[in-house]
């Protein structure tokens, strides 16, 4: 957090962003293709579906939290599963 944010203010932000995705994610037509930047680490002309792309910031998040959660282990030694 910033010096000049708030809790209430960045879970304000969540919140419309979340809905804002949701109803990015009811109205675009998920079968649309889009190019991938030319990358290392893409084939030369390749392309994601809109559907792809959402798996994979689900994908990426859940990756993230679990790192987190890792972090939050070290810290106070509880596990959430296991």
């Amino acid at each position: 957090m910033l010096e000049d944010e708030t809790l209430e203010g960045l879970l304000d932000r969540y919140d419309a962003i979340a809905a804002d995705t949701e109803e990015l994610v009811r109205t675009v037509d998920l079968d649309e293709r889009h190019p991938l930047p030319r990358a290392p680490w893409f084939e030369p002309g390749a392309s994601w579906s809109n559907r792809m792309v959402f798996l994979h910031i689900a994908a990426e998040t859940a990756q993230h939290a679990g790192h987190a959660d890792i972090l939050r282990e070290t810290i106070d030694g509880q596990k959430t599963m296991g």
